[in-house]
């Protein structure tokens, strides 16, 4: 259910790369699905509804969205093994564990877990 004032769509920018090595990087490490919307948007729906903008003059600033994981340590190797470049390795923070990492578009993205 939508409510107003709360998070309700993430849109990402996939200018560093092309569309489809993001999409394939996603794909490859999270098992996400995409619809594409024209040949610069394809979006995703895992959890929190977003997509990716490949068309610079429409880009968002980039952000960085938090990613759930019930094992962090397969997260990890799946994300290198699909080619995402780690930021900061897997680390303590108080409420559980953490990486980051670069996807093919240059986005920074963290993973946590307990």
């Amino acid at each position: 259910m939508r409510e107003t004032g709360k998070l309700d769509y993430l849109e990402m920018p996939a200018t560093g790369g092309s569309l489809d090595s993001v999409k394939a990087f996603y794909s490859a490490a999270f098992s996400w699905s995409f619809t594409d919307y024209g040949p610069s948007y394809a979006a995703f729906d895992e959890g929190l509804e977003g997509g990716f903008q490949s068309d610079s003059a429409e880009a968002v600033a980039r952000p960085l969205p938090v990613l759930y994981s019930a094992d962090l340590q397969a997260t990890f190797e799946a994300v290198e093994q699909a080619g995402g470049k780690i930021v900061k390795p897997i680390f303590s923070f108080p409420g559980g564990r953490r990486f980051h990492f670069r996807d093919p578009a240059g986005n920074e993205l963290a993973v946590w877990g307990q």
